[in-house]
């Protein structure tokens, strides 16, 4: 259904006041210079259809420009009131992707040009007494600039359920993911072989989405999320200009994204985990990491080369150490982590004899079979099932010096009549929690379950305190098996409320778990733990 435009004089004041709200607003972020206050305050009439300006901005001299939000200004209650007024003037259908589109192309109207706020990110970057300096004021520019626009979906990312849950690994973080809808392993998979001519932008990592508007889903291309708001940054990886980025569903701080500017497909090799070095180096108060390249156990985009990072600290990188190892290379320590994935852990000051380290250590994996294992390291055909989900930080050592960190997963898309999405591959007995591929950020113990969860989870709840069935509910359903083991001995009231809440998180948390050893190579037994000190011992000879 079309929205009409039914405008009362009154009505066109009131948008116009509104606008000129906005317009402070972004003056108060620092989204616009004073001299482009009344061009972009016109800008924003301009899409409104509004002619009956209010005075705020009509006389004020360049520079002027008046920054008082009214009392009780709330970005997203005026945004929402502006875009749908833009929805009716555009005579565009009353859907929330109509209204999305016309919400982010204002704000939009607020924000610099590509190129202005590429060259305030190099400033910054070159500015301060220190690398490490100059990247910090660089990237909280660029993090304010895409929370204050909207860009990262701030209000939508608040929604998400989060929570932490112990394990025998250590804590695991938890989030229920309100943001996105779940995706499909075999979707992923046909994503990786849809010929890149076929849409425009070609994928959602193309640089060619930057100021896009986006497109309905009745489009005959599909429906694109628009991206008028959205700014990226060049940054120099091994020898090639990438494109820094913000998540706009951020997963955790500053949750960003790096990728490369040709549409290309994911690969991890030598030359790219030079890149995650080159990017901790540039940004070390950052980790950076690339998602498997292969189908099943890699990430949700395989199309687009790209990596992802941010400023956070995961249960991985808390993991106990196992054992300690000598390579080849003495500057470089070896560890086995304590992790329900096969992680190996490099660690050094010299960061060549780091990478030479990593580069054989992923070459010896992609040719690895163990039969006592279940391990096939290429069919007969030559396809390759295994590769390394690897992770880069960068910290100080005592000396001053930098020292450098990889944590390279072992992964592996086998797959058998059993487990035909993948035998190390979310086991289908926990489907009913997490189907999703297991990528970057699931490896290192942060938990991106999808939104379903919050309205079956509410459901088991509820068949528990009323005593019924869990199969009698269609959405606690799915759930049955689970929820009868794990609410076995407990009793209404006693569990209830928070407690029972609490009960049910813990039970997610330990799907997690077993979610991820399902993805362990090497799994948590005798003859898992012999096995990977097999493959150690050939990366040390």
């Amino acid at each position: 259904m079309r929205v009409e435009a039914r405008m009362t004089p009154a009505g066109e004041t009131r948008l116009a006041e509104r606008a000129g709200d906005l317009v402070a607003y972004g003056l108060r972020e620092g989204l616009l210079a004073p001299d482009d206050a009344l061009f972009a305050y016109n800008r924003i009439l301009a899409a409104l259809r509004v002619t009956a300006p209010a005075s705020r901005f009509g006389d004020a001299p360049p520079g002027s420009a008046d920054v008082a939000l009214p009392e009780g200004f709330d970005l997203e209650t005026w945004i929402a009131e502006l875009g749908s007024a833009v929805v009716a003037a555009w005579g565009e259908d009353d859907v929330p992707s109509a209204h999305d589109r016309a919400e982010t192309a204002l704000m939009a109207l607020l924000i610099a040009r590509p190129s202005e706020v590429n060259r305030r990110f190099q400033e910054l970057r070159a500015s301060g007494a220190s690398r490490e300096e100059g990247a910090k004021r660089a990237t909280d520019y660029l993090s304010h600039l895409s929370l204050s626009s909207r860009y990262v979906r701030a209000a939508a990312i608040a929604r998400n359920l989060s929570w932490t849950s112990s394990s025998p690994y250590g804590p695991l973080e938890i989030t229920i993911n309100l943001s996105k809808p779940e995706k499909d392993p075999v979707a992923i998979a046909a994503a990786l072989s849809r010929p890149a001519t076929t849409r425009y932008p070609t994928c959602a990592l193309c640089q060619s989405n930057e100021g896009y508007e986006g497109r309905p889903a009745s489009d005959p291309a599909g429906a694109q999320d628009p991206r008028q708001n959205l700014r990226i940054v060049d940054v120099e990886l091994g020898g090639e200009t990438w494109g820094l980025q913000y998540s706009p569903y951020a997963y955790f701080t500053e949750h960003c994204i790096c990728m490369s500017r040709p549409h290309r497909p994911m690969h991890v090799d030598r030359e790219n985990i030079e890149r995650l070095l080159d990017f901790v180096d540039a940004f070390p108060h950052y980790f950076i990491g690339s998602n498997a390249d292969l189908p099943i156990c890699g990430g949700s985009i395989l199309s687009h080369d790209h990596f992802q990072g941010g400023r956070h600290t995961f249960p991985m990188m808390n993991a106990e150490v196992e054992e300690t190892f000598a390579l080849a290379k003495g500057e470089v320590e070896g560890a086995i982590l304590r992790w329900p994935l096969s992680v190996v852990r490099l660690r050094g000051v010299d960061r060549e004899a780091l990478l030479d380290e990593a580069a054989r250590t992923l070459a010896l994996w992609r040719g690895w079979s163990d039969a006592s294992v279940g391990l096939v390291a290429k069919d007969e055909d030559g396809t390759p099932h295994h590769t390394i989900t690897p992770v880069a930080r960068r910290l100080e050592g005592e000396d001053g010096r930098p020292v450098y960190e990889l944590f390279l997963a072992l992964r592996s898309n086998l797959t058998s009549p059993a487990h035909p999405l993948g035998i190390f591959h979310p086991h289908e007995e926990y489907h009913h929690i997490k189907k999703e591929n297991i990528g970057l950020i699931e490896v290192m113990g942060l938990a991106i379950l999808p939104p379903r969860l919050k309205r079956e989870l509410a459901a088991v709840g509820r068949c528990f305190i009323e005593g019924r069935p869990f199969e009698d509910d269609p959405e606690a359903a799915p759930h049955a098996a689970w929820a009868y083991e794990l609410l076995e001995d407990a009793t209404f009231p006693e569990l209830s409320g928070e407690a029972l809440e609490a009960r049910i998180r813990e039970g997610v948390g330990e799907v997690f778990c077993h979610v991820l050893e399902d993805c362990g190579v090497f799994k948590q037994d005798a003859a898992g733990r012999k096995a990977f000190r097999r493959f150690i011992a050939a990366l040390q000879g």
